[in-house]
């Protein structure tokens, strides 16, 4: 179980809502979100209902305004928590849509795909163990995409408007 606290006003002040598990719909609840403290669990915000638009990987610790979680505004509608998991990780990524084209398989971070994969382009990935994410530029940072176990035949499955990748991490702090 985890616990996540949104705030409408920055520096956690304001109408809030406390969250235990996954929502499609936070709007009902907030008009908007300038802070967030997290209690307990990892979880991923994300900017439109139904778990869809810009994502922000959240651990342990308080956010007193949007920038503290790179966000690009005061938005955030739907909240997912990240499963505990301890085991092995490997993923395999895909030149092509369909799982087509060259492949590489990965069990570790890469901090830059432009060095070890086909110009950081993945147009396909097929999560086989553990929970990533994908970032948009190297070295971690840009937007966030939440992968967990399964099959994405195309980069518009995991959020993304492009193939154009620059590193994918494992998720291996939950505190």
């Amino acid at each position: 179980m985890g616990k996540i606290i949104f705030f409408e006003e920055k520096n956690f002040q304001g109408r809030h809502y406390e969250c235990s598990s996954d929502s499609a719909e936070l709007q009902p609840h907030l008009n908007r979100c300038n802070s967030i403290r997290v209690e307990s669990g990892c979880w991923m915000a994300y900017e439109k209902p139904n778990f869809s638009g810009y994502q922000y990987m959240l651990h342990k610790g308080e956010y007193p305004d949007y920038h503290h979680w790179a966000g690009f505004n005061d938005r955030i509608h739907s909240c997912r928590i990240v499963p505990s998991y301890q085991g092995d990780y490997k993923v395999k990524i895909f030149e092509r849509s369909d799982f087509g084209g060259q492949a590489i398989e990965l069990m570790e971070d890469c901090p830059d795909l432009r060095k070890c994969f086909h110009n950081g382009e993945i147009l396909s990935a097929n999560v086989m163990e553990g929970y990533w994410i994908l970032h948009e530029h190297p070295n971690y940072s840009g937007r966030q995409y939440f992968l967990h176990p399964g099959e994405y035949r195309r980069f518009s499955e995991w959020g993304s408007v492009s193939p154009a990748t620059g590193s994918l991490k494992r998720i291996t702090e939950l505190n």
